[in-house]
């Protein structure tokens, strides 16, 4: 059996890797710190096995088939996922999501086209809400009320996401923005991939995907009353960075084939210090009694691990429209 990954080696690990979730894991207590870095080197495994460059696609999914066996104990794991079977013996880690998410990342595999809303949404899930329900386990938080939040949280920083990367996605064959939406445009998801789609009707779609993201956002705040205060602290650090780079492309009118978007370390430190303030909100603080989760906003999850609640199917898509 292999021996889990190192505190050191992990967090190193996430300091190279993401530039905002490193800035933010400096505002945890160390142990989860550690932990939170181990669940993020776990991530960056799957994804990297799901990108290694110069391998047949059928050998990327016997790599990804291979982590969900370890992750199952049938074979023996490799150390980042030897790691990750630690922190959840210590912490009781979800490793269903954790399955969730190799499952999602061996979607990616070849060229990728989303054709809807929903399948946008359950993509958004799958790589990025499953990493909010593995650092709940992190943060010491079990209440399902919480996790339905920590989902919102994940979909709105993968929407970001997907967004600011529209250009360097297409360049590896990869459409992640819906074609009912680029198709109501005028834009075909094929165009994003030849370079010839038109920029202002891609920003459109943009701008809109990033509208949602807002929703989806603005309920994930209701959840960090849930979390213990400082780690609370630097989940509102890395949601409000991370939201930063939408609003700059918003800003810029969501053109995301003039280049990829990026929050230079200035404008970090300056969401942190908003986060001070958001930090001391009678929202942030829990001081009213909870507000009820909009279940519109999982009509699209159905099925999906710690998804609990729905509404009604045609209450958040059919408002979304160009």
């Amino acid at each position: 059996m292999s021996t889990a990954l190192t505190a050191p080696t992990a967090r190193a690990e996430l300091a190279r890797g993401s530039r905002s979730f490193g800035f933010a894991a400096h505002f945890l207590p160390a142990d989860q710190w550690d932990d939170a870095a181990r669940v993020y080197a776990f991530c960056r495994l799957v994804d990297d096995l799901a990108d290694e460059p110069g391998l047949d696609d059928k050998v990327r999914h016997a790599a990804l088939a291979a982590v969900d066996a370890e992750l199952r104990g049938l074979i023996p794991p490799r150390s980042e996922v030897a790691a990750l079977r630690e922190v959840h013996a210590r912490r009781g880690l979800d490793l269903d999501a954790a399955r969730a998410l190799v499952a999602a990342c061996a979607g990616d595999i070849g060229g990728v086209r989303i054709s809807d809303d929903t399948a946008l949404l359950r993509y958004c899930y799958g790589v990025a809400s499953t990493v909010g329900l593995l650092m709940c386990g992190v943060l010491g938080v079990r209440d399902r009320a919480a996790m339905a939040h920590a989902i919102d949280l994940g979909i709105a920083m993968q929407l970001t996401n997907l967004c600011r990367d529209v250009l360097e996605d297409a360049r590896s064959d990869r459409v992640y923005l819906p074609a009912t939406r680029l198709r109501r445009v005028g834009v075909d998801p094929e165009d994003l991939v030849a370079g010839t789609a038109d920029r202002h009707a891609v920003s459109l779609v943009v701008c809109d995907l990033l509208r949602l993201a807002e929703r989806y956002y603005d309920s994930a705040w209701d959840g960090l009353r849930d979390v213990p205060p400082r780690a609370r602290f630097a989940i509102l650090v890395a949601a409000r960075v991370y939201r930063r780079i939408g609003l700059t492309l918003l800003h810029r009118g969501g053109d995301a084939l003039a280049g990829r978007t990026v929050v230079p370390f200035r404008a970090k430190v300056s969401e942190a210090f908003v986060a001070v303030v958001g930090f001391f909100t009678p929202r942030v603080l829990g001081l009213f009694p909870h507000p009820s989760h909009d279940a519109s906003l999982h009509d699209a999850l159905r099925g999906l691990p710690a998804v609990h609640a729905f509404g009604a199917t045609h209450g958040l898509l059919d408002q979304q429209r160009i």
